[in-house]
């Protein structure tokens, strides 16, 4: 079984930058699509995006496109989201989860398992 947790959030200032990291437990970490997801209060919980297995390709809601960048490194385990110029409704509790083996990305968060325990991201106005 592949575990995830998620770090790296935080309160920070509209137009500022955090870095999510998405830390996986588990030999096949690299076999999986990873996504990551927000819940904002009183909202249903939310695709953001998905990489692929290898990396090579990813997935973005369009509110984060040319802001939010996904990468991974199956070296490592993790898988990171960098997001920049951050706004106030990116304001969530931000989990990643994972496809079932071998699965593509999609954006419905019920096809996804493994979910962490989420991580907060707060941005001011």
């Amino acid at each position: 079984q592949v575990q995830l947790v998620e770090s790296g959030g935080g309160l920070v200032q509209a137009g500022g930058s955090l870095r999510l990291s998405c830390a996986a437990s588990g030999r096949t970490f690299s076999s999986y699509t990873i996504g990551w997801f927000r819940q904002a209060p009183g909202k249903e919980r939310e695709f953001v995006v998905a990489i692929s297995s290898s990396g090579a390709n990813t997935y973005y809601t369009d509110s984060v496109k040319g802001r939010f960048t996904i990468s991974r490194d199956n070296t490592k385990n993790t898988v990171y989201l960098q997001m920049n110029s951050l706004k106030p409704e990116d304001t969530a509790v931000y989990y990643c989860a994972r496809r079932l083996f071998a699965a593509a990305a999609n954006s419905r968060p019920e096809d996804y398992v493994g979910w962490g325990q989420g991580t907060q991201v707060t941005v001011s106005s």
